[in-house]
């Protein structure tokens, strides 16, 4: 299945922007960004909203505990793709007066409110799940099975297009809904097999659907937790990837004049990054001159990166020794 790409709408409205000015390639790098992040949400909530009805239904009808399992985790899928799309869109606004910084972190807090929500509904599931075990249970129809099955080859498409997106945009949020995707499509593959093969157990065929609904919640847990270290990581402000520290090192120093670069941070937030840089030059320029070099540097990372928001650069007096 390939998802459509849309063409990026035209006359986007032009933004008020505390942030250095761009060229117009620059601009609509950045709205691809958050155009192509937007829309994955959109689907992954879209597929959401019909897996929900489908295993609810499904459960309910046919005396699954796994497939409810299931449905109540893509209840909190829904939650979560609505969080990611309305943080999207908080966080492509521009800085203001109370935002200097602009909102770009409202991505990365979507995806920790994700993980955690993801890791407290698994969790009440599974303690949920474990009182049933005192009470007899009957094998669900093969039907229930088959239910998990299609569930399952329907999220492992969404997590293939949500996790290309993720990676080539490098969003937190979204990386954590694909994560949630893949979750699900192995859930449901272990839900559709433990389904299938209960008939043929014996006396521990009653017991496959809720030991299925028990594992699924484990690997939800875990997986959440991965994913809220990861995006805790962010929030602290952890230096960013070494391709794109080195990347920043390279256009900073084919800036004529430039003798050295002292100091580099480069932190992700959101959808986009902030460099704070230090760079040396001569000594013996005027402070207009080591001004000029400056920000050259400054207009070079903000053309060839469109995905910096900002540069904070300091110029220091080079020392041959």
């Amino acid at each position: 299945m390939v998802l459509p790409v849309l063409p990026l709408p035209k006359n986007l409205p032009r933004r008020v922007s505390l942030s250095p000015p761009r060229d117009e390639a620059s601009i609509a790098v950045r709205d691809r960004v958050y155009v192509d992040a937007k829309r994955a949400a959109i689907w992954g909530l879209s597929v959401n909203v019909v897996l929900v009805v489908a295993k609810l239904a499904g459960g309910m009808l046919l005396r699954s505990s796994a497939l409810v399992a299931d449905a109540v985790n893509s209840i909190g899928d829904v939650t979560s793709s609505v969080t990611v799309r309305v943080a999207l869109h908080v966080a492509e606004r521009e800085e203001d007066e109370d935002h200097p910084y602009g909102h770009t972190k409202a991505e990365s807090i979507a995806g920790f409110a994700v993980s955690l929500l993801v890791m407290f509904g698994a969790g009440v599931l599974a303690f949920e799940t474990i009182k049933q075990f005192a009470q007899p249970k009957l094998i669900p129809h093969w039907s229930a099975g088959l239910i998990a099955a299609v569930c399952c080859v329907v999220k492992e498409t969404v997590y293939r297009y949500t996790s290309q997106v993720a990676n080539r945009l490098n969003s937190a949020a979204l990386r954590a809904t694909a994560l949630d995707h893949r979750s699900d499509a192995i859930a449901s593959a272990a839900i559709a097999l433990s389904l299938f093969a209960a008939p043929y157990l014996g006396e521990l065929g009653p017991y496959v659907d809720p030991i299925a609904a028990v594992c699924v919640c484990a690997l939800l847990i875990l997986t959440s937790a991965k994913m809220f270290l990861s995006i805790a990581a962010e929030l602290m402000d952890q230096q960013a990837d070494p391709e794109t520290i080195q990347r920043v090192r390279d256009i900073a120093g084919e800036v004529d004049q430039v003798k050295e670069i002292e100091k580099l941070r480069v932190r992700k937030s959101g959808l986009e990054y902030f460099i704070e840089i230090h760079v040396q030059v001569d000594g013996q320029l005027t402070v207009d001159q080591g001004h000029r070099i400056g920000h050259e540097v400054k207009d070079r990372l903000l053309a060839k990166m469109p995905r910096v928001r900002d540069v904070h650069l300091h110029v220091e007096p080079w020392d041959e020794e």
